[in-house]
């Protein structure tokens, strides 16, 4: 995924006609044209260090399954020994204890693995839950909420959020972008990615090139909004548009594009509060 941030046509006119402007004006452009510059690069900084993040995170997750299911293959292995031990008679009463308390020990892994795994599982569920409770039946209709693998996406449907046929935020997207952000900031210690999408039909504005230019518009206007209006903190916020190329259903009927254009607000909880557990081997008793 790339991130664009979209340069104003106001920038791009002033420096191809830079000879009928006065100079002051010029360099005035300018400087706003290197901030904007500067800005696009962070973001774009920001963006991959947030996917990274995110691709780190869901391996955890997945590790920790596969950490489960071994550590019970495991304990099916030892129990098998035992049982072996236990209707043979050339085996001492020394190791069947030690079987004994190894399988003791990898049974308290286990449930300390299925502990961790649960506390991950409910932080999103009662994430999702404090959301779907806040909005109403006609705000739930445009909203759809999905835990896939410790991350949290929320979806807004474009006319839920802007304007018809533009990026700035409509007067009725206050409500629902007020709960979200009731949630964000009850949950301080949560990485927020807003990312734009839209369907593939060419955008026709003059000021706007392509979907690409749209879709990071239209993020951009969500995180101003959570910034400005709801006071989020902006260092926990990343704005990034995929264009057209992120679809969730065939753009070929009405009600797939309908479903195409939309904005996500991509919560991912921390998870350090528990890798350590996940990390550590099963301790063996003597």
């Amino acid at each position: 995924m790339k991130l664009h941030v979209i340069i104003p046509a106001l920038l791009i006119v002033a420096a191809m006609t830079q000879s009928c402007v006065s100079s002051k004006k010029y360099k005035e452009l300018q400087s706003n044209y290197s901030l904007l510059d500067s800005n696009n690069r962070d973001l774009k900084t920001k963006y991959l260090t947030s996917e990274q993040n995110l691709a780190v995170r869901t391996g955890r997750v997945v590790s920790l399954e596969e950490q489960l299911a071994s550590e019970r293959a495991n304990a099916k292995q030892l129990q098998a020994a035992l049982d072996k031990c236990l209707t043979s008679s050339g085996q001492g009463n020394v190791n069947i204890s030690k079987l004994v308390d190894e399988i003791n020990s990898s049974n308290r892994y286990i449930q300390q693995l299925v502990n961790a795994k649960n506390k991950s599982d409910s932080l999103n569920l009662v994430l999702t839950n404090n959301l779907t409770r806040s909005l109403s039946q006609a705000e739930a209709q445009g909203v759809d909420v999905q835990v896939l693998k410790g991350v949290v996406y929320i979806s807004l449907s474009d006319n839920m959020l802007y304007k018809s046929g533009s990026y700035e935020i409509s007067d009725q997207a206050g409500a629902t972008l007020s709960k979200i952000a009731k949630i964000i900031k009850d949950y301080s210690t949560y990485d927020v990615l807003i990312e734009g999408n839209t369907d593939n039909v060419p955008i026709a504005q003059k000021n706007i090139r392509n979907n690409w230019d749209l879709s990071a518009l239209r993020a951009s206007s969500v995180v101003q909004a959570l910034q400005n209006n709801y006071q989020v903190d902006p260092k926990r916020l990343t704005a990034g548009g995929r264009g057209e190329y992120n679809p969730v259903a065939d753009n070929a009927t009405e009600a797939g594009k309908v479903k195409n254009r939309r904005t996500q607000i991509i919560i991912t909880p921390k998870l350090d509060q528990f890798m350590e557990l996940i990390n550590k081997a099963p301790e063996k008793q003597q």
